[in-house]
């Protein structure tokens, strides 16, 4: 691991170290778990905009494909 220095204003440090997780875990490992998750939803939310973007009604499947929109069935349940 390597050593970074961050800066927290005063209030949110406090509210920080009053934390019991905190206190039990440390910083340092709340706050990785909580890069950790930050870049998860990140990637998450990139994902899907891309997703959104390449299968948007403006775009659709291109024409290439055009047609076969209609042509899968789903099965009954």
């Amino acid at each position: 691991m390597k050593p970074i220095q961050v800066l927290f204003d005063e209030p949110l440090l406090r509210r920080l170290d009053a934390d019991d997780e905190v206190r039990k875990m440390g910083r340092s490992a709340v706050l990785r778990r909580a890069a950790a998750e930050y870049l998860r939803k990140r990637r998450a939310r990139t994902t899907a905009e891309a997703y959104r973007r390449a299968y948007s009604k403006d775009k659709g499947l291109g024409d290439e494909f055009a047609g076969w929109e209609t042509e899968g069935a789903w099965p009954e349940t």
